[in-house]
């Protein structure tokens, strides 16, 4: 990250995770970044889309996918409000973002620091570089707020 000016997107990922709980999703946000500017951006959506796979992270990769004309996301930046299950973890590989930010750790379904820890298979053919913590407390809020108003 030398030579740049840290911006942190992680408010715009936690502004989709509100959406995402208003809509009655679980409430995860995720931004594609590509030179500093919003190329796509997205809420976790399987509720309301009947798909198992419209992870906030997954919707933001396509729609970013479609916006640069091209499968790969390279240069790209992911912010996400949790941790990436590992469909999502393998999607991020696949599309060779360079920089992945989230939020707070996901110890039940997580699979960057915790489970399955996908970038770290010899079999992973792209690791991005991995940051975390970035606007966790508000996350975790977020998530346990929605939870508890279920129970």
């Amino acid at each position: 990250m030398s030579g740049r000016t840290f911006r942190s997107f992680m408010p715009r990922a936690l502004a989709a995770a509100r959406a995402a709980a208003a809509a009655g999703e679980v409430p995860i946000g995720a931004v594609v970044v590509k030179d500093g500017e919003v190329i796509a951006e997205a809420h976790n959506a399987p509720r309301g889309s009947h798909d198992p796979t419209a992870h906030a992270e997954i919707l933001a990769i396509r729609r970013a996918a479609e916006v640069l004309g091209d499968e790969r996301l390279t240069g790209c930046e992911l912010w996400v409000t949790l941790e990436p299950c590992a469909m999502c973890a393998g999607a991020i590989a696949h599309a060779r973002i360079a920089r992945l930010y989230y939020a707070a750790s996901d110890p039940k379904g997580g699979a960057i620091e915790q489970g399955a820890r996908v970038f770290d298979h010899p079999q992973c053919l792209h690791r991005p570089e991995v940051y975390t913590g970035i606007g966790e407390e508000e996350a975790a809020d977020l998530l346990r707020a929605f939870f508890r108003e279920r129970r």
